[in-house]
C-alpha cells in the first residue's frame, strides 16, 4: 500500500466529454474536482473556455476556476503550487482529489517531481537579460528564445519574462534547450495516481468540436469577447486563448465574423490533435475510447480501473 496521497486525473482533448464523466466519477468516489485547464482560472471568460455551468456541477465542489482577472498572468509554477495545496486540503478532508482538464504541461507539472531548480544558473547572465527586457521590451528577449529553443518558446507567452529568461539561462549554461534538459530527467509520480484518458474517433471528435463552437456562439461567446475587447484587454496571456484571439481579429476588423468562427473551429481541432499527441508522448495514461459509447458501461470500465489502481471502493 502506498502512503502517497491518492489522485485521479481525467484528461483528453477538448469536446471529448470530460465534464460529464468527471461529475459521474466524482459522485461515485466522493471526489472534489480541480480544474486542469490553464484558461478556466480567468473570471469573465466562461463560454470560450467551456467552463462548467453552476447547474451542471450537481453539488460537486470545483476548484481553481475564476481565481484570476483576465489581465493577470499565470505560470505553470503558480498552478503547480496551488494544485498541490488543494490536493492535500481535499485529502485531509477525507475526499478524493480529481484533476480534470486538457492543459498537458500544467497537469504534468503537478503530478511529476521535476527539479527545475537543479539546472545550473548564471546570475550575471540572467541580470543582463532582465535589464534588456526592461529597456528594449519583452519581445526582444522572447525572440532570442525562439532562435535557440523554439519548442519552449511555443509554450510560453512573451510576457512571461521570468520563464523565458530561465529557458535562455538553461541553454546558456548547459548548451541544451529546456526541453532537452527536462527529457534527461527521470521524473517520478508524486501521488498514487490513476491517469485516465478519454479519446474518440477523430471525425466524430471534430464534428463535436464544430458543434460546440456553434453552440458557444449561440450562447453569447461574441458578446463575452466583445466585453473584454471594449474593456481594453489587449496584450495579455488570457487573450491568446483559442476562442478569444480569433474573435479579436474580427473586432479589429481584420477578418469577417464567418472567417473568425471558421478559424476558431480549425484552431480548436488542431489543438485537440496537439493535446492527444502531448498526452500520448509525455504521460502514462490508461485510455478509454468514447466513440459511439454506452456511457454506463464506460463508467463501469473506468471505475474498475480506478479501484484496482488506487485500491479504493466506490460509495455507490
Amino acid at each position: 500500500m502506498s502512503n502517497k496521497e491518492k489522485l485521479v486525473v481525467l484528461i483528453g482533448p477538448t469536446a471529448v466529454g470530460k465534464t460529464k464523466m468527471s461529475i459521474e466519477l466524482a459522485k461515485k468516489y466522493n471526489a472534489e474536482i480541480i480544474s486542469g485547464d490553464s484558461m478556466q482560472i480567468y473570471k469573465g471568460m466562461d463560454i470560450g473556455t467551456a467552463k462548467i455551468k453552476p447547474q451542471e456541477t450537481e453539488g460537486i465542489p470545483h476548484h481553481l476556476i475564476d481565481i484570476k482577472n483576465p489581465e493577470e498572468s499565470f505560470s505553470v509554477a503558480e498552478f503547480q503550487q496551488l494544485v498541490r495545496e488543494k490536493i492535500t486540503d481535499i485529502t485531509n478532508r477525507g475526499k478524493l482529489p480529481m484533476i480534470v482538464g486538457g492543459t498537458g504541461l500544467y497537469i504534468q507539472s503537478v503530478i511529476y517531481d521535476y527539479q527545475f531548480s537543479d539546472a545550473p544558473s548564471d546570475e550575471h547572465f540572467r541580470r543582463e537579460l532582465e535589464i534588456q527586457a526592461d529597456l528594449e521590451g519583452n519581445e526582444v528577449v522572447f525572440e532570442q528564445l525562439k532562435k535557440v529553443d523554439p519548442e519552449s518558446a511555443e509554450k510560453l507567452h512573451p510576457n512571461n519574462v521570468r520563464r523565458v529568461i530561465r529557458a535562455l539561462e538553461i541553454f546558456h549554461c548547459t548548451g541544451k534547450t529546456m526541453t532537452e534538459y527536462q527529457k534527461e530527467q527521470s521524473p517520478e509520480l508524486i501521488y498514487d495516481t490513476a491517469v485516465i484518458g478519454l479519446t474518440m474517433d477523430r471525425e466524430q471528435l471534430y464534428n463535436r468540436i464544430n458543434g460546440r463552437v456553434n453552440l458557444m456562439i449561440k450562447e453569447g461567446l461574441l458578446e463575452e469577447v466583445e466585453q473584454l475587447f471594449q474593456a481594453g484587454l489587449k496584450d495579455c496571456q488570457s487573450i491568446q486563448a483559442i476562442g478569444y484571439k480569433e474573435l479579436y481579429d474580427y473586432f479589429y476588423e481584420r477578418i469577417s465574423l464567418d472567417d473568425a468562427v471558421e478559424n476558431l473551429k480549425q484552431n480548436s481541432r488542431r489543438y485537440a490533435k496537439r493535446q492527444l499527441t502531448w498526452f500520448r508522448n509525455k504521460m502514462e495514461v490508461k485510455w478509454f475510447d468514447m466513440t459511439e459509447v454506452d456511457f454506463e458501461k464506460k463508467i463501469n470500465e473506468i471505475s474498475m480501473y480506478i479501484e484496482g489502481k488506487l485500491e479504493i471502493k466506490s460509495n455507490t
